[in-house]
């Protein structure tokens, strides 16, 4: 039998472990629409696809990950497959210029890399003694690895794909050509954390039972609280997709007139300076654990609804409300840290807290169907046609009227999340 290592030792190799998951996975991810559209020249229903075929990989996973490594596999092990067959696949999106092709890729890395996000998740849960104190100091290193992935690919865009002279549309197309460069970076990311993950403590599979585990995760579901939170984690994921396709290529757009010390610290495309959210994603991971024991799951959970409808209505406004543009936007970037440390983290660790110990992996991977599968899906077609229809004739888009859909939809599920989430201080595990 494996001996566990030193607490301190473990979980810096689980920090280390989240650091890489998420570098990976946000190397890409914000440029994405801007790379398809820009350079690629795909019009907004095919990018609402690409994202769709990203997330396919998250609606397997609950039924092939998950029971994988709940009752066959050891985690450990299953994650570094994943991730050296991802760095192969999210290699070739950035030279594949045909549509057809860029999909299929795409749907082979989700695939691949979506059942990954949760399985980490259950991998430092089980080895953690106290989750309360301890995931989020752990879980924010992933965090660490966007904000570093983010700044590096701004700073690289702003120095190597950035022409001394021309004219800006010139500049602009070398800067969104030069973005191919995202999808490189997370390959060799990938491959690192590949490596590594045949270092992470041993997760054996649960041999108490030999039924499947992804159906009795859906079982354990059904009930309070996870029932409600399941019904409103479709809506929310919807709304968190339109933060992830618009928001880029909005900064993007602005940041042109923006102060030069705007590009000086995030370098330019827009990616660099939505890593404020992510700076703004730690202070509130490092609270979390000081604030858990106090506040009800609910208390929470409201609000990271609040900061998103909050979030969406900055940038609906943005330039009319009487504050400055940079001060409107920065403001509206750094609510991502409430965003997704009060509703999606915390629903993580409702959801840890809610079931067994044979199915963890499997709902955990269940969960993640939900925010990363069904609701990239659906939000990704959604942010597609929502464009659509705030595109004027003239083909310029209308941000007030993108932005605002997501803004009320963000207030119909906070009001939602009060009549039928249970009420208390602290759910029963």
């Amino acid at each position: 039998m494996q001996s566990q290592p030193p607490p301190a030792l473990l979980k810096t190799r689980l920090s280390a472990m989240m650091f890489l998951q998420y570098a990976a996975w946000g190397a890409w991810l914000p440029f994405l629409w801007s790379f398809l559209s820009g350079y690629r020249e795909m019009e907004p229903e095919q990018i609402g696809n690409m994202f769709a075929a990203g997330a396919v990989g998250a609606i397997i996973g609950p039924f092939v990950a998950g029971q994988v490594a709940d009752r066959y596999f050891a985690t450990e092990r299953f994650l570094a497959i994943s991730h050296l067959i991802g760095a192969v696949l999210i290699w070739q999106l950035a030279t594949i210029d045909s549509y057809n092709g860029f999909l299929i890729f795409s749907l082979l890395y989700g695939m691949v890399y979506a059942p990954t996000l949760s399985l980490t998740n259950s991998l430092a849960f089980h080895h953690l003694e106290d989750k309360d104190r301890d995931f989020g100091k752990v879980r924010l290193w992933g965090t660490f690895g966007w904000i570093a992935v983010g700044l590096a690919m701004g700073q690289w865009l702003a120095y190597q794909h950035t022409p001394a002279a021309g004219s800006e549309a010139t500049i602009a197309l070398a800067q969104v050509a030069g973005k191919a460069d995202a999808f490189r970076l997370s390959a060799i990311i990938s491959a690192v954390m590949g490596v590594f993950c045949w270092s992470l403590p041993h997760t054996p599979p649960s041999p108490a039972s030999e039924s499947n585990a992804a159906f009795d995760a859906c079982g354990e579901a059904m009930k309070q609280p996870l029932l409600a939170l399941f019904l409103l984690a479709i809506p929310v994921s919807c709304i968190h997709q339109f933060y992830f396709v618009h928001t880029e290529a909005f900064l993007g757009s602005l940041q042109v007139s923006a102060p030069e010390w705007s590009k000086t610290l995030f370098g330019v495309g827009g990616g660099g300076l939505m890593t404020v959210g992510q700076m703004a994603e730690v202070l509130v991971l490092a609270a979390i654990p000081f604030l858990a024991k106090k506040y009800s799951r609910k208390t929470f959970l409201a609000v990271g609804l609040l900061a998103y409808g909050l979030r969406m209505a900055l940038f609906a406004y943005a330039g009319v409300l009487p504050m400055p543009l940079m001060t409107t936007l920065l403001l509206g970037i750094a609510l991502h840290g409430l965003c997704f440390g009060c509703f999606i983290f915390v629903a993580f660790m409702v959801v840890d807290e809610n079931t067994s110990d044979s199915v963890r992996a499997s709902a955990q991977n269940l969960f993640n169907l939900v925010i990363v599968g069904i609701g990239v899906i659906v939000g990704s077609k959604l942010a597609a046609g929502v464009a659509d229809w705030a595109t004027s004739e003239s083909g310029v888009l209308d941000f007030t009227r993108l932005f605002s859909v997501p803004m009320w939809a963000s207030v119909l599920v906070f009001f939602l999340l009060l009549v039928i989430y249970p009420s208390g201080r602290r759910e029963v595990a």
